[in-house]
């Protein structure tokens, strides 16, 4: 049987998959737990990925939008500290820090890349 294992998110590795945005990530065997912190004025370029999403602000205020350039049903959501949103998996979305954000996102299946690590691609395909 597995044992119970703790993290603390300051001891954990940070990584800069881009600029003004780090993140410091467990992954599970289900399920990553990521804590990204985005400066003000960070773009997370329009992208999508196989994994579900939940993303829980801590801190900050952040802008999504959801949807490909032109689709139908593309909006755009501020969320604030306490709020959560759920990302489906292959929603295209993109996101602004509009000022310091810090942000818990859980990602299921586990996933050691996500958009923002591979190339943004069209939100089609």
């Amino acid at each position: 049987m597995p044992d119970a294992q703790f993290f603390g998110f300051p001891d954990l590795p940070v990584d800069k998959p881009m600029e003004l945005l780090e993140r410091r990530r467990v992954h599970g065997e289900h399920i990553t737990v990521a804590q990204i912190r985005l400066e003000k004025g960070c773009q997370v370029p329009l992208h999508q990925h196989e994994n579900e999403q939940f993303s829980l602000i801590v801190l900050g205020r952040l802008r999504f939008e959801i949807g490909g350039e032109g689709s139908a049903g593309r909006r755009e959501l501020v969320l604030l500290p306490g709020e959560l949103l759920h990302l489906p998996p292959g929603v295209p979305h993109s996101a602004f820090a509009e000022e310091e954000t810090l942000v818990l996102d859980l990602f299921g299946p586990p996933a050691t890349t996500s958009g923002i690590d591979q190339k943004p691609r069209d939100a089609h395909g």
